[in-house]
């Protein structure tokens, strides 16, 4: 996990982070090379290496003869791009965190009424280990999240696997953060209880639970991030 970078990862990481800082907006030019390669503290060679590398995965375009620019990612994206982001969670803005808030509770519902449909038990059975209020956030996030892959498994599709699997570094670098809050850990304990009650009962209670749930930690996660900036503000 603490393996060192190679210079071109590392230089990939410095200017992949600037771009989603909008440090490097959308359309922009980036600097020429030898100023850039100097700013990221790289050799041209190297430089070249990372730049290619971000070009592949869709991030800028390189045209002979012309500046090096920055794809308007945000519109023309696709999965190749949210693959790479989610290596760089600390670098995403708290909009774009809560946009991948929206996604989900718009996706997971459905995919809990397919893992409901074809394996009940499965998750009645995963749901006996619930965390408590008292247990700690990191718990908490590795369960929570372990619960989502659950469903996803179950859903029996995998292409929803595929699209998880990248949020999942995302989500490790903030479920943390979430669940330092009381009221997250309250909501989602009571959560895991209602969708204990819904699996008895029938799937459509069950797409129900889980997309009152995931709606419910929008408002939560963007008063976390409120209380962040607030304290920030007070430090300085």
């Amino acid at each position: 996990m603490n393996k060192p970078m190679r210079p071109a990862e590392h230089a990939e990481h410095l200017l992949l982070e600037a771009i989603l800082n909008q440090d490097y907006a959308p359309g922009s030019a980036l600097p020429a090379e030898r100023v850039l390669a100097t700013t990221l503290g790289v050799t041209r060679p190297t430089l070249r290496e990372t730049l290619q590398r971000l070009s592949s995965k869709g991030w800028i375009t390189i045209s002979q003869g012309k500046p090096t620019r920055v794809n308007d990612y945000l519109n023309n994206g696709g999965l190749a791009l949210l693959a790479s982001m989610a290596g760089y969670g600390k670098g995403l803005s708290a909009s774009m965190v809560e946009h991948l808030l929206q996604v989900r509770s718009v996706m997971l519902p459905g995919i809990a009424r397919m893992a409901a449909r074809n394996d009940s038990p499965a998750l009645s059975e995963y749901l006996e280990h619930a965390p408590g209020v008292d247990e700690s956030p990191l718990d908490f996030a590795k369960y929570d999240w372990e619960l989502q892959l659950l469903m996803v498994t179950l859903s029996d599709n995998p292409v929803f696997r595929f699209i998880f699997n990248d949020f999942t570094a995302i989500y490790h670098g903030f479920g943390e953060l979430y669940f330092q809050e009381e009221l997250a850990r309250q909501s989602s304990v009571a959560y895991y209880q209602e969708l204990v009650l819904s699996l008895a009962r029938d799937e459509e209670l069950v797409e129900q639970c889980v997309r009152n749930a995931m709606e419910t930690s929008i408002p939560i996660w963007n008063s976390r991030r409120k209380n962040d900036v607030e304290q920030d503000r007070e430090q300085l």
